[in-house]
């Protein structure tokens, strides 16, 4: 098993649920990269609500048939595996806001093995 203890990035992606790259969604495709890329771990979150770049209000509504809902993706793992990603992955990322910041993982246990 490998050991993802200590000190990490965590790279968040702010996106909305009906963005695209090469008709794909751009969630799916990033989370894909992320696996393909043996990063450590990645995670998709679904927002109720939230002010996009363009500062619409994007919320959820019962009776629409689509739904453009906020989405953050976050991705932790060693600095450079995380800008190794973003320069070889940052083109599925059109609009949206990107972060990275610092994060101690003080657990990480695969039950697996």
């Amino acid at each position: 098993m490998k050991k993802y203890l200590g000190r990490k990035k965590l790279l968040r992606i702010y996106i909305d649920s009906s963005d695209r790259y090469e008709g794909q969604p751009v969630w799916q495709k990033l989370l894909s990269a992320a696996k393909e890329d043996g990063l450590a771990g990645a995670t998709v979150f679904k927002a109720s609500a939230g002010i996009g770049v363009h500062t619409e209000v994007h919320t959820f509504e019962i009776w629409s048939l689509s739904q453009k809902l906020p989405l953050v993706i976050e991705i932790i793992d060693d600095r450079e595996k995380i800008e190794d990603f973003l320069r070889s992955r940052g083109d599925l990322i059109g609009e949206g806001l990107v972060t990275l910041s610092d994060v101690e993982v003080l657990r990480y246990k695969n039950c697996s093995t």
